[in-house]
Order: structure tokens, then sequence, then C-alpha cells
């Protein structure tokens, strides 16, 4: 079983105007959420961690998860606000976000409240803005910290700037949870976006660098130009599938979920597994997930794939 730990929340897509009234579409959402939803309909066992509101949102989104196969004893109910994610997609779908969520459910999970882990829990995924406002950021790390030499932990940080503006506090917990983690997924504009400034700091030398710190795959995501893995034997690539995109939403979310599905079919949920897959099965496991994500950018919004939908998973873990 996956537990899925971070924040719930309603993006809210902004539409067109007409006699002063501006239209919304509100759909539920948050990284880590998509990321459960996910892994429930690639076939797998999953449960979400996270605070979610006593409020008519929040009842639409534990409703939502129970739905789509997610287990929700884990979660924490709050009585707060449910956050609202507002979205606003350019000509090329291009999603640009605004969070309005100061106080909400999904911020105030503590490391008092962490429940104990079953041996049926196997990998932990977190990311996102839910590691970086506290108190919720130093739980889940707490969290990383007590089940990381028991379970596989993987991460993407999602970098939010809307919710939390300083890049040096970004930095400072991605650090941090990606020496901890085992997989460490980043797409190329969170990377860019915090590395920018650091003279030298190429893709090759910041993968390294987590390497060295703990992890054991880095995978970055590069959009239409495909996606890149490194562990010890070295760095492999593969290429996007052609598409007509709608939108990018969830696309990130659906390549984490993908990549986490491929290795419990393959078995290899584990860091001791993880770091023995050779570069054909590393090969694989992106192709996996870029053609999962392909489909989620090919329908609007966070619209993830079922296992139906996509082929079998590919070459073995060796």
């Amino acid at each position: 079983m996956f537990l899925v730990c971070g924040e719930a929340l309603f993006d809210v897509f902004i539409g067109g105007e007409s006699n002063r009234a501006l239209h919304l579409d509100a759909h539920p959402g948050g990284s880590p959420f998509n990321v459960a939803i996910g892994l429930a309909r690639l076939g797998q066992p999953v449960s979400f961690l996270g605070g979610i509101a006593r409020d008519m949102l929040g009842d639409r989104l534990v409703g939502v998860l129970e739905a789509e196969g997610v287990g929700t004893a884990t979660v924490a109910r709050f009585d707060a606000p449910t956050t609202l994610g507002m979205v606003e997609l350019s000509a090329d779908g291009v999603p640009r976000y605004a969070f309005y969520g100061n106080g909400a459910a999904d911020r105030l999970l503590t490391a008092a409240q962490l429940p104990a882990l079953g041996e049926a829990v196997r990998a932990l995924h977190l990311g996102s803005y839910a590691t970086v406002v506290e108190p919720v950021a130093a739980a889940l790390e707490t969290l990383v910290r007590r089940e990381r030499d028991r379970r596989l932990v993987a991460y993407d940080p999602n970098v939010r700037l809307n919710v939390e503006p300083s890049l040096a506090r970004w930095r400072d917990k991605v650090e941090t949870l990606a020496g901890l983690a085992h997989l460490v997924k980043i797409s190329d504009e969170d990377a860019h976006l915090l590395y920018a400034g650091e003279a030298g700091e190429g893709d090759d030398a910041l993968a390294q660098r987590w390497l060295e710190r703990g992890a054991v795959v880095v995978v970055m995501t590069r959009g239409g130009k495909g996606a890149s893995a490194w562990h010890a034997g070295g760095r492999v690539d593969v290429a996007a599938p052609a598409i007509v995109v709608a939108d990018t939403v969830g696309a990130g979310d659906t390549f984490q979920a993908a990549m986490l599905a491929w290795l419990a079919e393959h078995d290899a949920l584990d860091a001791a597994r993880l770091a023995a897959l050779p570069a054909a099965a590393l090969q694989a496991l992106l192709r996996f997930a870029a053609e999962a994500a392909a489909i989620t950018c090919s329908r609007r919004g966070a619209d993830l794939p079922r296992r139906a939908e996509l082929a079998p998973a590919g070459a073995g873990a060796g």
C-alpha cells in the first residue's frame, strides 16, 4: 500500500465573463491529492494522509477520495477552511495559480497527529507546499525521518511560490527532503527556478548532489522534451509522446503516480531494489510515466488515466 501525504484543495478554473459575472469551474485537487487518485486509478492500494476541512468543500474532498478508492482513515479533519487554488490557463494550456489558504485545514497537521503505520504500507509519497508551510511541513519531515529506513520514500517538490514566496525556504526544504527521499522527481521548471542563480549548477550537477546526499534515483521531467533519470550507473533519457495538449494541469502528478505504480508492478518498492534497477528498466519506467502524463495532458484538468488506458508496464525490473 502507498501512503500519500500533503494537501487537498479545490482548483478553481477561471472562465469567461458575462454581465459582470466571472464564470468559475471548481475541481478537487492538490498535487498529493492527485497523486493518490492517480495511484488508485492505476490499480494500486493507497491512502491519503493530510488535513481536510470539516466544511462543505472538505466533505466533497473526502467523498471524492472514497469514490476513487483512496483510503481516508489517515485523514485528519479540522474546523478550518478549505484552500482554494485559482487557475488561469494561457492560450497554450499552461496554468497560472493563485492560492487562498492562510489558516486552512491542509496546513494544520502536527507531528503529534501522525499515525502509526502497519507493515502493509510499503511506500510514502510527499510533496508540494505541504512540505514548506507549518506546522504540516515539520510533521511530514518527522514522518519521513521516522520511516525512511523501513519504507520507500518518494518526493516531488512541486514548487508553489504563490503559497510560500521565499526561494530560500523552498531550497532549504528541498535540499533536506531530497537527501531523505529515495526517489526524487522534479520538473526542469522547478529546478531552474530554485537554482538558476547558482553558478555552474546544471541538471547533471544538481542530480549528482542529491544522489550523494542520499537519493537513489533522481528524475527530471521536461514537458514536451521528455524526461531524464540519474542513478549510480549514470543518466538515461526518454522522449515525450507526441500529442495535442489540452492543458498540463496534473501532468507532473500523473508522472509521479505512474512511476510509483510501475515500481509496484515490478516489485521494486524498496530502496535496495530501486538502486538495482538497470538503465533499461529505468527507461521503461520513464516511458510508462511519460505515456500516462501525456494522456492527462490530452484532456482538460487533472483527469488522470486508469490502468486500462495504458499499455503493459514494459521491461522487467531486471
